[in-house]
């Protein structure tokens, strides 16, 4: 005979969901509908009144060079990101997994750099690569290179992204050292005693196995490159120079906060939503059929 669980009060699971819904509906919902509907409306400059004007605040967007610009950016900082937490965290926790002696402060060292905020992470990439008092770029001067984010695109998007994915390897690192550890020894020797190499045991066996967490971060790591990385990017080059760090949370901000246009920001926040709801559905439709579970 099967046993059940049963609640003797059938009004305690509706009790235990409340807080949760009434979070949700207060910090998502209530502000996802506000931005709803400031985007129909163009608010006076001294923000007494608005005045409705439907679409046209999307019309404006979807003309605007500098916002059809910073799509391009995005793409551009997401991907990078992405492919730079991901990938050296899948090389540390196989370092990571490796090693026997000292397994534990190994570890520990790596975790570190979750705990610090990402605008505090942007600071101090921003001391160690400033153009006057920085270390690093002190060191590449006497190397012969001239380093100036503040004037120069290429390097202020290779700071930004490196110090975005700085502060993320470690959490992308738990996730592939629980996966590593979760594969059955077993099979990585059978494979060794098969004469197949490190490389070809890896590509073969760890990889397949790994390719749910690796899809799992995949995901999590581009939400997190469109909204996370605001305190990185505002500390280090606050949307610079010409606007060529300027990703869509930050022009959100940029238009909002700084140039007062409300409504073009909350159009921007629309736009925003709809386009990482997309894309996540085009990662799970296609993208997860070449995971194996």
């Amino acid at each position: 005979m099967d046993k059940q669980v049963t609640f003797n009060n059938r009004y305690l699971p509706y009790f235990l969901l409340i807080p949760q819904v009434l979070i949700t509906a207060i910090f998502f919902f209530w502000p996802a509908g506000q931005a709803v509907y400031q985007s129909a409306y163009i608010p006076d400059p001294f923000g007494l009144k608005s005045q409705y004007v439907g679409l046209e605040n999307f019309r404006f967007l979807l003309n605007d060079p500098y916002y059809l610009a910073s799509f391009k950016t995005t793409a551009l900082f997401s991907c990078l990101v992405t492919a730079v937490s991901v990938g050296a965290a899948l090389w540390l926790a196989v370092m990571a997994d490796r090693i026997i002696k000292g397994a534990t402060a190994y570890r520990t060292l790596l975790i570190w750099p979750y705990a610090v905020a990402p605008a505090i992470a942007g600071v101090l990439w921003l001391f160690m690569f400033n153009p006057r008092i920085g270390l690093v770029s002190w060191y590449l001067g006497l190397l012969g290179y001239d380093w100036n984010h503040v004037l120069n695109d290429n390097e202020a998007m290779g700071l930004v992204v490196v110090a975005s994915a700085w502060n993320r390897i470690s959490y992308n690192f738990l996730f592939f050292l629980a996966g590593l550890q979760a594969i059955p020894r077993s099979v990585i020797e059978a494979a060794a005693i098969d004469g197949a190499h490190f490389w070809k045991r890896f590509w073969t066996i760890v990889i397949p196995l790994l390719s749910p967490t690796t899809f799992f971060l995949l995901v999590v790591n581009i939400v997190y490159a469109f909204f996370e990385t605001f305190g990185v990017i505002h500390t280090i080059t606050a949307g610079g120079p010409q606007q060529t760090t300027t990703i869509l949370v930050y022009k959100v901000y940029a238009d909002g906060f700084v140039g007062q246009d409300l409504g073009s920001s909350a159009a921007q926040s629309v736009i925003l939503l709809l386009l990482v709801g997309i894309l996540t559905i085009v990662q799970f439709r296609f993208i997860e059929k070449r995971v194996h579970y």
